[in-house]
């Protein structure tokens, strides 16, 4: 069978597809699959076993600099790759106007998410089969759903399997590991306090554990090397892509984080470990893995979804957003021992 998946981004949404790709994979063992992918995210699709190749997308990109795009031969290319190959299945993942906008490029018959189940429902028109998958649930539940209806196979009751290989099992934290601690996000609400990290990095290394701090911005750069100033068995990471850091989480023992395309990657990658949620609902997107949770605050205005804090209760007072006052470095810590192997 030969399938043309269409989910561009975020990081979050790609990881949160690969537990699909492997149910159709074990349902259709010669499946093959071209994955149309933000540039971005491409060599962390390509490590799934039923990737055949991706197309690589710069839609955000494009968007900023359309008739660029056109000049430079960059459109043309791409849509050419789209429609090389006549596909048994072409599946919108997505549900959006800009995925649809690249799903009626595809060469075969086309699947998705119907009116009411798309985040944008006119994104349906565009579909031969739209399919109905109720929304309140996990990402990861909807798109499963999405593929077994799309595709005519029997839903699997396991847990989420991602398809990512990993040669080390983690080391049980009764012994010293390497821990990642991945402390960048967008949202100022979502940032755990930085005395907090402080707090659980001295925690960390206190019981033998090496802390790696991974950044992606000068800011999140700073943060990590005041972090690390104090205690030596704490490191910066060198900056690094995706790709790369990929291969360290497969290698690496236990994560903490905040709600960022890390944590589902960290979880994916098998580690045991805690994403911790302020202003958003875990239970829509939280991290799942063998051994991965999500922890959210208890308080009265979460989740509120909200980039900037507004509460001005005295609950929490001295602490920024004072809804982490309800996870305490070391409950976070006691969590994190409780999961690990």
């Amino acid at each position: 069978m030969r399938l043309l998946l269409i989910k561009t981004s975020s990081m979050g949404d790609v990881i949160h597809t690969l537990p699909a790709l492997t149910d159709a994979l074990a349902a259709f063992p010669s499946l093959k699959v071209d994955w149309v992918v933000e540039e971005n995210f491409a060599d962390l699709a390509l490590r799934h076993p039923a990737v055949n190749s991706v197309i690589p997308c710069a839609l955000r990109r494009w968007r900023k600099h359309p008739i660029k795009t056109r000049l430079s031969g960059e459109w043309g290319a791409f849509k050419s790759a789209l429609q090389a190959t006549r596909y048994d299945a072409v599946i919108d993942a997505q549900g959006l106007i800009k995925s649809a906008f690249v799903t009626r490029l595809g060469n075969g018959p086309k699947f998705g998410l119907d009116q009411r189940s798309a985040r944008e429902g006119l994104s349906a028109r565009v579909l031969d089969h739209p399919q109905s998958v109720p929304k309140g649930q996990h990402a990861i539940a909807r798109v499963r759903q999405l593929f077994a209806l799309s595709l005519g196979y029997a839903l699997p009751s396991s847990a989420p399997d991602y398809g990512l290989p990993r040669s080390h099992l983690p080391t049980p934290l009764s012994q010293p590991g390497n821990l990642v601690f991945c402390h960048g996000t967008t949202w100022a609400t979502k940032h755990y306090p930085e005395s907090f990290w402080h707090q659980l990095v001295g925690l960390a290394c206190a019981e033998g554990h090496q802390v790696h701090l991974p950044w992606g911005n000068d800011e999140e750069q700073a943060r990590a090397e005041r972090l690390a100033a104090d205690f030596e068995q704490a490191s910066v990471l060198p900056r690094m892509g995706l790709d790369a850091l990929t291969d360290k989480l497969l290698s690496w023992d236990a994560f903490v984080a905040v709600d960022t395309g890390l944590a589902h990657l960290a979880a994916a990658a098998g580690l045991p470990g805690l994403a911790l949620y302020g202003p958003t609902d875990p239970v829509l997107t939280g991290v799942m893995g063998a051994r991965a949770e999500s922890r959210a605050v208890e308080f009265p205005c979460a989740p509120c979804v909200q980039e900037k804090c507004t509460y001005r209760g005295e609950l929490g007072k001295g602490v920024t957003p004072p809804c982490f006052s309800t996870l305490k470095p070391e409950f976070v810590w006691r969590e994190l021992k409780r999961l690990s192997p």
